[in-house]
C-alpha cells in the first residue's frame, strides 16, 4: 500500500479521516490508481458513467452549468474525499463536472465495488451519509449567509471553512493549497467579482491573508474567525 493508513494523515472531516484503519485499508484496496494533470476533467456533468473517485492527493473543483450556460463553482474537494458517489447510488447522470485544480492522484472505483463495501462495512455507509449531510448543511449555510452577512463577512466565512477543512500549516500561517479564481470565489459567496477583488485587497492590507499564484495563506486565523462571526465555533 503506497498511501498512509493512519487517520492523522487525512483531513478529519474527509471520508478516509473518519474511518477506522481496517475500513480505510479495505477502501484503499479497491479500484485502480490513476493520476490526473491540472485542468483534467475527472467527471463530466451529464455523463452516464457510474464510477467513483477517491482522492489521494491534490484538490478538485466541482462545477455545474447554470441557466445562462456559464459554469458555477459549487465546492472544492481534497485528499480523503470522494467525488461522483451520487451517480452509482441513484443511477442518474452526473449532476456536476469535477476538474483537477493541480496534479492529483485518485483511486478509481466502479460503482458496484463501492456498493459492495457499503453493504459489508456499515461504518463506511454511516460515514458517507454523514459527509453527504455535511455537504447539504454547507450548501444551506451558504444560502443563509447570502441573506445575513455583507460580502466581506461571507468571504471571511468561506476562507475560514476552507482553511479548517483543507488547509495545512506553513511558515506564514495556514495554507489553502487549491487556487480559486476571483470569479469562483465570487460565485461561492454570492458577490460581484469587483466586490471580491476589493475585499481581498482589504484582507491583505489588514494582514489577514496573503494570496499567491497557486495558494492563499491565512496569516491570522483567529482574527479572520472574528471577522467571519465564527470566533465561538470550532475546531
Amino acid at each position: 500500500m503506497d498511501v498512509p493508513i493512519g487517520s492523522e494523515e487525512w483531513p478529519a472531516r474527509s471520508l478516509l479521516g473518519m474511518l477506522s484503519p481496517p475500513a480505510r485499508r479495505e477502501l484503499l484496496g479497491l479500484g485502480t490508481r490513476a493520476r490526473f494533470e491540472a485542468g483534467a476533467v475527472l467527471l463530466r456533468e451529464g455523463a452516464d458513467d457510474q464510477h467513483v473517485l477517491l482522492l489521494l492527493s491534490g484538490f478538485a473543483k466541482v462545477t455545474a452549468t447554470v441557466e445562462n450556460g456559464e459554469g458555477s463553482l459549487l465546492a472544492v474537494r481534497a485528499a480523503g474525499d470522494t467525488v461522483g458517489e451520487m451517480a452509482p447510488m441513484t443511477g442518474a447522470p452526473r449532476s456536476a463536472t469535477v476538474t483537477a485544480c493541480r496534479p492529483l492522484t485518485a483511486r478509481v472505483l466502479q460503482g458496484g465495488a463501492l456498493r459492495g463495501l457499503l453493504l459489508r462495512r456499515p461504518e463506511v455507509s454511516l460515514a458517507l451519509t454523514a459527509i453527504v449531510a455535511d455537504r447539504l448543511r454547507w450548501a444551506n449555510r451558504r444560502r443563509l449567509d447570502f441573506r445575513g452577512y455583507p460580502a466581506k463577512v461571507r468571504l471571511a466565512r468561506l476562507l475560514v471553512e476552507l482553511a479548517v477543512s483543507y488547509g495545512s500549516s506553513g511558515p506564514g500561517g495556514v495554507v489553502i493549497g487549491c487556487r480559486l479564481t476571483q470569479p469562483e470565489l465570487a460565485t461561492l459567496v454570492g458577490a460581484a467579482e469587483t466586490t471580491v477583488h476589493k475585499v481581498l485587497r482589504e484582507l491583505r492590507d489588514e494582514g489577514l491573508l496573503v494570496t499567491g499564484y497557486r495558494s492563499t495563506t491565512i496569516r491570522d486565523l483567529p482574527r479572520l474567525r472574528q471577522l467571519a462571526d465564527l470566533a465561538g465555533e470550532g475546531p
